[in-house]
């Protein structure tokens, strides 16, 4: 998809804030410092419309970008180390399962894993949870150019062994500084709307 017209429209904490036109729309899950703005970003063609933090944990609403007046992304809080309060990761994870079982908002979920390592307990958590809900899931593994070509598979295969990867689930290898795999999200998120 060719993007020219992106806005952030809101960022919302509660139901009665998102938007109430109604286009698609896909949650952008993964844990903190995973490469979601970056992944937003590439995907976008935009430099700096998601903020990029060294500091985990900077998005703490529902971040609604509209796209060609086509689709939402919607970037969720990220999950795992980052240094908040229980109390606040608790209302993240409120916050985050209400937005993504509230009826019939979400069209998918694009689960962001960081392709060079084992998707992390909270991934599976996160993936198991889309699972129990039938939630369509499409799987990004970010940071592909970081590994050699010849060790791609291998951890490919880790991914989806660790996540017991569906086989109607598609992951996407996917690299914000090449562009590897932009084409390739871009089909996958249209084949669920």
């Amino acid at each position: 998809m060719k993007v020219n017209n992106v806005e952030l429209v809101i960022s919302a904490v509660r139901p009665d804030q998102y938007p109430e036109n109604v286009l698609p729309e896909f949650a952008l899950a993964g844990r903190s410092n995973v490469g979601k703005s970056s992944f937003i970003n590439k995907m976008l063609a935009r430099k700096s419309l998601a903020r990029i933090s060294s500091k985990p944990g900077k998005t703490q609403t529902l971040n609604f970008y509209k796209i060609e007046e086509t689709l939402y992304f919607v970037d969720v809080p990220g999950y795992g180390y980052a240094k908040v309060s229980k109390k606040e990761r608790e209302a993240w994870g409120k916050m985050i399962e209400q937005y993504i079982t509230s009826g019939d908002r979400v069209n998918g979920v694009i689960l962001i894993v960081d392709l060079r390592h084992p998707p992390t307990k909270d991934d599976v958590m996160m993936y198991g949870f889309l699972k129990y809900h039938e939630i369509p899931c499409i799987i990004i593994a970010t940071k592909s150019d970081k590994i050699p070509k010849s060790k791609w598979q291998k951890h490919l295969k880790v991914t989806r062994e660790t996540l017991k990867l569906d086989p109607n689930d598609q992951i996407v290898m996917f690299s914000s500084e090449t562009g590897q795999g932009k084409d390739e999200a871009w089909k996958a998120i249209q084949q669920l709307y």
